[in-house]
């Protein structure tokens, strides 16, 4: 597979059709959408556009120039409208008159509130005074593998002017903020025939007169870098490959028995979510000569480090003899060693107002013959970490192939990482929510019970896998709940639950998906009703392969899973009723309930020591939303009860002491209590959520 700078050139995306009866802001908006398409433009979150367009002062009724330009914390890809601050020009300009050197250049972030215009909420960026002093109507900056290739290398000005000539310029490394805006100004002053600029370790500024122009040069200047280098960056990728590439089944194995201790071992501070990515990108650099000492040099482009610290740490593992067990032991020291080189790293940079140590955990794993890792808050945020490590795998790439590949100075990194703003930033980010950063596996998520869980669940901010035997209704449950928080946090794996095969390959997907668990519900289910003389063998195996034996086998998987992690864990029972109170005509179903109770006691003792805890959810009559009850078991219950079908719900909800039906979202409401550190001190109990019932009354 040919990487990104030898891939097909980028098209020209640009519709005039499209394009025709656009305001300038609205064309502002396509053009920034249509860069933020490809990420060998630019990456998730990077980069920034703007236009500078007349506008009418809503007080003066004036006309006057107004910047729009993305806000701070956008990403160009998906930013809509709101997306974008609008900053009076003329005060953009008179912020010159007070400014008062490099030395106070942070302190301008502070004045650029008063150059808001028209009252709009959009917190301005870092960058705006980059694009206000272009003296260009519209101004992309993008972060281009290709050209951070160029930008990287250790002759980039060189490179920069034999590839362009004097169409694109080039400036020293700049920290970006306001003095840098003052360094394009000055430039473009010096230089009113370029078309753009490299910035040194950074990216590409480009601009045009027209929204349309700017696109079009934005695209042909990263197309004539991606060709440059299909000529001259021939040989072998990072030297040449040094260790076997595993075959796609071993490189998943060696992950899935790799990333549950990893995350147990970095999710002391907070829980983490991971990702996996063996990405061709990414098995070229893990399999090459190149790949200690290129990944010891760390990132250069700021937006990358920001995502994945300033290195990666590299696994001890060996694909020519790809036993994990050694790795997995030593993964402990090795994790502790990052951690302590971290703390020297701040120790030695760290300024006399820099905050506080963050995380000296790594975000990046690098094994060899097997793939790249990531670990971060959130799935979302661990997969963007994977992205950027891979346009900086290209971008190290490009420049050794071409050059020698220099990393960012480690106190420019440090001053990046811990700066000011950037911890403002951060300060002002909304609180986790309270499962933030869990992953939670439920069994029969496709269920009335089951779906309701996960969407209570990932209303907290939990990933969840969903996990039935019914694959068309799985998949639906999946795009419902992908469509209403994000395909980042639902995964499903088709399981039933009576397969020990099937449930360990189940498990697996999710630890491959999420890199690990906390919480096990465990929800798939059946019922059946029948006189004893009348219960075949057949009937009663049934019950007892899915109520207790199934929930013995995804325990067991997820009881190895935890004690893995070494960080506890989380086991939801939903039983019933009837494993409580007896029930004629239904002897299979009650007994089988009855062992999940006592099952759920048994582990609730196995697993204390470890931190895991136990609990059971028991509902009853829970008829809207029920798969169970959608068949025969509501007929037989109705016949039972010598009544018509429809009449059951209101026969359950009288029969109950509070008058009152039982729904999914109830049942799902104490799962949330029982999975959440709300329940914290809580292991061995019995919820009963059946609109009181004295029979089952535990005590």
């Amino acid at each position: 597979m040919l990487d990104k700078h030898q891939g097909a050139r980028l098209a020209n995306l640009w519709d005039d059709g499209k394009a025709a009866g656009m305001t300038e802001p609205e064309k502002l908006l396509y053009r920034s959408n249509l860069l933020g398409s490809d990420k060998r433009i630019t990456n998730y979150g990077g980069g920034n556009t703007s236009a500078k367009v007349m506008e009418k002062d809503p007080l003066t009724g004036e006309m006057v120039e107004v910047l729009w330009v993305k806000g701070s914390g956008g990403d160009v890809g998906t930013i809509k409208m709101d997306g974008f601050s609008t900053l009076y020009m003329d005060k953009l300009r008179a912020l010159k008159g007070i400014y008062r050197g490099v030395e106070f250049e942070d302190e301008m972030v502070g004045y650029l509130p008063h150059c808001t215009f028209n009252l709009n909420p959009r917190a301005a960026s870092i960058d705006t005074p980059l694009h206000a002093y272009v003296p260009k109507p519209h101004v992309d900056h993008m972060h281009p593998d290709a050209i951070i290739a160029i930008a990287a290398s250790k002759n980039s000005r060189e490179l920069t002017s034999k590839i362009f000539g004097d169409e694109i310029g080039w400036l020293p490394w700049k920290r970006p903020g306001y003095e840098l805006g003052l360094w394009l100004e000055k430039f473009c002053q010096e230089n009113p025939d370029a078309r753009g600029v490299v910035l040194e370790s950074h990216g590409l500024f480009t601009w045009g007169d027209t929204a349309k122009e700017a696109y079009e040069t934005t695209i042909e200047i990263i197309n004539r870098a991606i060709a440059w280098f299909e000529t001259e960056n021939t040989g072998p990728a990072f030297g040449g490959r040094s260790k076997p590439v595993l075959a796609a089944a071993d490189r998943a194995a060696i992950a899935k028995k790799l990333m549950p201790v990893i995350r147990g071992l970095v999710s002391a501070g907070e829980s983490k979510v991971g990702h996996f990515d063996d990405s061709q990108a990414v098995l070229d650099f893990v399999t090459s000569t190149s790949l200690e000492p290129l990944a010891a040099l760390g990132t250069s482009c700021p937006d990358h480090f920001l995502r994945t610290k300033i290195r990666p740490l590299v696994v001890d593992f060996d694909p020519a003899q790809p036993d994990v067990g050694n790795t997995l032991a030593g993964l402990p020291e090795a994790i502790a060693t990052y951690r302590a080189d971290y703390a020297a790293y701040y120790e030695r940079y760290k300024r006399a107002d820099s905050p506080a140590m963050r995380d000296p955990n790594a975000v990046v794993y690098l094994v060899p013959g097997v793939g790249m890792i990531t670990f971060a808050k959130d799935k979302a945020t661990a997969r963007i970490s994977a992205e950027f490590y891979v346009n900086a795998i290209n971008v190290m790439r490009g420049a050794s192939g071409v050059s020698t590949y220099v990393g960012l100075p480690e106190q420019e990194a440090f001053d990046i990482e811990y700066w000011l703003l950037e911890e403002a930033k951060l300060q002002r980010m909304p609180k986790p929510k309270s499962l933030a950063g869990r992953i939670a596996l439920v069994t029969g998520g496709a269920g009335g019970i089951g779906k309701a869980t996960a969407n209570r669940l990932m209303q907290e901010g939990a990933c969840v896998v969903l996990a039935d035997i019914d694959e068309t209704a799985l998949e639906a449950a999946q795009t419902e709940l992908s469509t209403r928080y994000g395909k980042d946090f639902v995964r499903s794996v088709n399981m039933n639950v009576t397969s020990e095969a099937a449930v360990e390959s189940g498990f697996g997907d999710a630890l491959l998906a999420f890199g690990g668990l906390d919480i096990l519900v465990s929800n798939a289910g059946l019922a059946t009703s029948a006189a004893v003389e009348d219960t075949t063998l057949a009937l009663w195996n049934k019950n007892m392969d899915i109520l207790a034996t199934g929930y013995f086998l995804v325990s067991r998987e997820a009881f190895r899973i935890f004690r893995k992690q070494k960080a506890g864990g989380n086991v939801v029972f939903v039983a019933s009723k009837n494993g409580l109170a007896a029930s004629p005509g239904a002897s299979a179903y009650c007994t089988a309930k009855a062992a999940e109770i006592h099952l759920a006691r048994c582990l609730a003792l196995e697993g204390a020591s470890a931190q895991i805890r136990v609990n059971v959810v028991n509902p009853d009559a829970v008829l809207r939303g029920s798969k169970i009850w959608t068949g025969e078991w509501k007929e037989q219950r109705a016949a039972a009860y010598k009544m018509d079908v429809d009449e059951l719900e209101a026969h359950y909800r009288e029969r109950s002491m509070l008058k009152l039906s039982v729904f999914p979202e109830d049942i799902a409401e104490a799962i949330y209590f029982l999975a959440s550190d709300m329940s914290a001190k809580s292991t061995g109990n019995i919820v009963n959520v059946d609109a009181g019932n004295a029979q089952s009354f535990t005590r």
